[in-house]
């Protein structure tokens, strides 16, 4: 045993030491001043820009159009025939929180307990995390890292791709995760019998409103005693939702589940509520619509959720849930496999099977950003925005694509991962094959 236990830990050592290596050649960001002229600009919110100029400067997009005139000093960046978008967001992802999936002590986004609000992701995310470069040399420059778990699994937190800490990285948006008891099955290896899931799902419901129903005490005993309730970090992390100052994200993808969520939030009149996953919210569609509650849906790239469901019902959900009247964003839900990069082709997709083109790109960068309150600041190319943007020579839902140029709070990132390391090393093997 103890050997085993030496073999795993000289593996993980390695692992680690191949990791930091690699990191460690990845080149500095740049910061200064920047011109991209001559690219066609899609601003998302004010349509597209033919031959135009953005202007980057002290982090921010200074100025936009077809009549810039170029500030002294300015890194000009010719982007003839090339394309301009806003940094794309994806709403669900755990990027930061989860290193190698094998080893356990890497794994942080899912902690011990069903009643953990003040597990904050934005304490728990790695600023060197592997799959941030992968994740932002795609165009993906903004993501909510989000706790996963048993009921209130954290607080998630809305993070740039681009930082030496948290703080750094932190984009001005947190909220609460709430996983909604499941009535169905979890998957076909789940052997319970019918009773069994309806004692389960039983408990869940009455623990969750439970828990709901002390935070709202907390809060009227918080606003007697002016800030003084005493110490309850349970209660304390639930407090600005109860208040409706922090949403609650509920995750909900049967449509029965969701029906019974949308009862819940209105019983328990829950004022600022997000509705997460919503796999089966083309079922229901209508309902989401008459509670004008968002959804960040996803991922798109999915099978049925039943049998007897059309190929294609998960890539036509966004999108006949959009028709409906329902604000929609798109994530990849990519929280296993890490392949955050991957959120552009979940939109391609949506594309694909029904939605509109234009509101697919919403999708995943202004409507996102309206979502978690900070469309002020990022999801579309404006001047006094924050420049996250990226430059590539096509369109981005098609994987023929290829980014030419990302910026993060105005800094130009190097377009290097660690597979982008990797592909160079072994493009062109030296020595090479031994000879025989």
């Amino acid at each position: 045993m103890k050997k085993l236990q030496l073999v795993y830990g000289m593996i993980t050592a390695l692992l680690c030491a191949l990791v930091f290596h690699l990191e460690a050649q990845i080149p500095k960001a740049k910061t200064g001043t920047f011109a991209l002229t001559h690219a066609t600009i899609e601003t998302v919110t004010k349509g597209t820009i033919t031959d135009g100029t953005v202007v980057i400067s002290h982090g921010k997009i200074t100025d936009v159009g077809t009549n810039v005139q170029l500030p002294a000093g300015a890194d000009v960046i010719d982007c003839k025939g090339l394309f301009i978008y806003p940094g794309m967001i994806d709403g669900g992802t755990n990027l930061g929180m989860s290193e190698i999936g094998s080893d356990p002590r890497t794994q942080d986004f899912n902690e011990i307990g069903d009643v953990i609000p003040q597990m904050s992701a934005l304490t728990a995310v790695n600023p060197n995390a592997v799959a941030i470069p992968i994740t932002r040399v795609s165009g993906i420059t903004t993501v909510l890292a989000s706790p996963q778990g048993d009921l209130y699994s954290g607080t998630a937190a809305l993070i740039n791709l681009h930082g030496y800490t948290p703080e750094q990285m932190y984009a001005g948006f947190q909220g609460v995760t709430l996983n909604f008891p499941n009535t169905g099955r979890r998957g076909f290896w789940d052997r319970r019998t019918d009773e069994e899931i309806k004692k389960a799902a039983d408990n869940a419901m009455k623990r969750m409103s439970e828990v709901w129903d002390r935070a709202v005490q907390y809060q009227k005993i918080d606003s007697a005693t002016k800030g003084k309730a005493g110490y309850y970090p349970e209660m304390q992390a639930l407090l600005p939702v109860v208040k409706g100052e922090r949403p609650l994200l509920i995750e909900a993808n049967a449509a029965k589940d969701i029906q019974s969520a949308l009862k819940w939030i209105k019983e328990k009149k829950i004022k600022n509520v997000i509705l997460t996953g919503v796999s089966e919210g083309w079922r229901v569609a209508d309902e989401i619509a008459k509670a004008k509650i968002p959804v960040i849906t996803g991922g798109v790239l999915e099978l049925p959720t039943r049998e007897y469901d059309r190929y294609d019902q998960a890539y036509a959900n966004a999108g006949q849930m959009f028709k409906a009247g329902v604000k929609v964003a798109i994530r990849s839900g990519e929280t296993n496999n890490q392949n955050y990069r991957n959120l552009p082709y979940h939109a391609g997709f949506a594309v694909a099977y029904g939605m509109d083109k234009t509101e697919a790109l919403k999708a995943i960068t202004i409507v996102p950003a309206e979502i978690f309150g900070v469309a002020d600041k990022i999801g579309s190319i404006e001047t006094g925005k924050v420049a996250n943007l990226f430059v590539c020579d096509g369109d981005p839902f098609e994987t023929k694509t290829q980014i030419k140029q990302v910026f993060i709070d105005g800094w130009q990132i190097p377009l290097v991962s660690r597979q982008t390391q990797l592909y160079d090393e072994f493009l062109k093997r030296e020595p090479g094959v031994s000879k025989k």
